[in-house]
């Protein structure tokens, strides 16, 4: 079957688009300006941590309610206008059409609403700053009482009320969500009834399964979240007491439903990432994926698990003993299928022939930072330890070793593989490298020493710690200042990708079709795929890892081969050896 192509305005091409490649473009921009905006506030209170009470540069002095708001904003920005739009809505737009084999979602159009109703929910999110009394400063996990933000009351003044910091906040976020099940529908839609001919269930590609997946666990999981907003909003500005004790209300009611959502939100984030390494490893290890469908099986068995499992947040919040060691268990179980998929993907490098990409360096960083921050979860998952290191640094440095390399670790090794697939040129290689071992470096000198700090017992939620002089002593005020300063390092580092990014978009040599030798669908297309992505369709024979088969002309057979022993055909496969940048 072939479409045919007519030609778009500029409004309908980069702006209103309803072709999937411009959209998950959209979504990327904009998760990347919010990074920015994220990385900026990261920069401001770790440098007040280091040097309180000092000017700090291109900002000024940070007060402790200025304080507050900026590590509750890095936090939700970080989690919800960076992960979400580029992992799941940026990789699932770009990825699923042409991994699958066909022109586009099932529904163009509210695919292109889900974008501008998430940029809208970024606007009021960074409007939130210029209201009176200013952006939200309670916490990113909008505990109430502090969420109230003093509104908490049986006579509020309504629109006061409304334009505070807290309501906006609640207003970003529920917009937030309801781009992101527009596009997990769209996600799941597609994948269910536009494949390609031949495009079995199992022959689909593990990043399309994880970012489906993951779409399924957020769309079953926000419900008591947007339940528990609305009813957190109706306290703040119309004066009902759903969390006010003094009204019968109960505020340990909101962390639960913050939590069922809060936990299961960590898969949705790592699955798309996790997906990635499941394309990128096979490729560089010149090896089929070790045990596919025992993957997909335990991705799903985790999704299961990801919402039994979400008091072990709350394990000081009172919760029974005998319930915590329910979730503490649970904790523990919802590792294995983790430890599965991660010893598939080691399987599968075992005896490869590893080829050292800069794809493959992002996603061997990932495999490694991220397991620091599983087994110190594990750690965090015991009830008796958690008592002793809630709220400390060691919580602190956990979850940036865990969401970090998903974020961040898996965007990259993600960019670097399929830009030139995306774009059609290449990237300079030796500043490629330089942008993954200073990260990887400066990564683990900011955060690290973190630990330390946090089981030494010091408290993540205090702007000057001055005060604790007498407690918090060498070296733990000096690791405070190492991880500053390579946190302005690691942010400052980021530089080489945007001026590699940039350059290589005017002045990069052009791709080839398929410059790493790969299976998927994808690299059938033209490198940029144009509008409709295939002419004509591809038909699929086969699976998306036979790599390194006895008896093939080749190492790879793509999966629109219809037999082994057929000659690749020129037009088709490119014949120059596997490059992606320019040295």
């Amino acid at each position: 079957m072939e479409h045919s192509t007519h030609q778009l305005s500029f409004w309908r091409k980069y702006l209103f688009s309803t072709d999937h490649k411009t959209i998950g473009a959209q979504y990327t921009i904009v998760g990347l300006v919010m990074a920015a905006v994220g990385g900026f506030l990261a920069y401001v209170f770790r440098y007040n941590l280091a040097y309180p009470g000092e000017n700090i540069p291109l900002f000024g002095e940070l007060g402790a309610q200025q304080y507050n708001t900026f590590v509750t904003c890095h936090g939700m920005i970080m989690v919800f206008w960076v992960a979400m739009p580029v992992l799941l809505a940026g990789f699932g737009n770009f990825l699923i059409p042409v991994m699958i084999g066909t022109d586009d979602m099932a529904f163009p159009t509210l695919n292109m609403m889900s974008f501008w109703i998430f940029l809208l929910s970024a606007i009021v999110l960074m409007a939130s700053f210029f209201v009176p009394g200013g952006a939200f400063a309670g916490g990113w996990t909008m505990y109430p009482p502090l969420s109230a933000n003093g509104y908490m009351n049986t006579d509020p003044d309504f629109w006061t009320a409304f334009f505070s910091g807290g309501s906006m906040m609640i207003l970003a976020v529920a917009l937030e969500f309801i781009a992101m099940l527009m596009g997990g529908i769209n996600f799941v839609v597609t994948t269910i009834n536009k494949r390609a001919k031949g495009m079995t269930p199992f022959r689909i590609p593990l990043v399309v399964w994880f970012i489906n997946i993951a779409s399924v666990i957020f769309m079953f999981s926000v419900g008591p979240l947007v339940a528990g907003a609305v009813m957190l909003l109706f306290d703040i500005t119309v004066g009902t007491g759903f969390y006010d004790p003094a009204r019968g209300g109960d505020p340990i009611l909101f962390q639960h439903l913050f939590w069922f959502f809060g936990h299961p939100e960590v898969y949705v984030l790592l699955l798309p990432s996790l997906g990635v390494l499941g394309e990128i490893i096979p490729v560089f290890a010149r090896k089929p994926l070790f045990a596919y469908k025992k993957i997909i099986y335990l991705a799903i068995f985790s999704a299961v698990l990801s919402v039994v499992v979400w008091a072990h947040h709350q394990f000081i919040a009172g919760i029974d003993p005998r319930m915590a060691t329910f979730f503490s268990i649970g904790t523990i179980i919802i590792s294995i299928p983790f430890a599965g998929i991660f010893l598939s993907f080691m399987a599968t490098l075992w005896g490869g022939s590893i080829r050292p990409t800069l794809p493959m360096m992002w996603a061997l960083g990932f495999i490694g930072l991220f397991l620091i921050g599983g087994l110190t979860g594990l750690f965090l998952g015991s009830n008796t330890f958690d008592i002793y290191a809630h709220d400390t640094y060691f919580v602190v440095a956990h979850f940036h070793y865990t969401l970090f390399p998903d974020i961040f670790f898996g965007f990259f090794a993600a960019f670097y593989y399929w830009f030139p697939k995306f774009t059609g040129k290449t990237l300079n290689a030796g500043l490629g490298k330089i942008h993954f071992w200073l990260t990887f470096i400066f990564f683990n000198c900011t955060f690290f020493v973190l630990f330390f700090n946090g089981l030494a017992g010091q408290h993540r939620r205090i702007n000057d710690y001055s005060a604790f002089s007498n407690i918090i002593r060498e070296p733990y005020i000096t690791f405070e200042k190492v991880a500053t300063v390579s946190a302005i390092l690691l942010i400052l580092t980021q530089f080489v990708f945007l001026y590699n990014f940039i350059t290589s978009l005017r002045k990069g040599k052009s791709a080839v079709k398929n410059p790493w030798d790969a299976n998927t669908l994808e690299w059938v297309a033209d490198s940029p795929p144009p509008h409709g992505n295939f002419n004509p369709y591809p038909v699929v024979y086969r699976g998306a890892y036979e790599y390194s088969l006895p008896g093939v002309e080749k190492d790879f057979i793509p999966q629109n081969r219809m037999s082994k022993e057929d000659s690749f055909e020129k037009d088709l496969y490119e014949t120059e050896p596997a490059h992606g940048y320019v040295n």
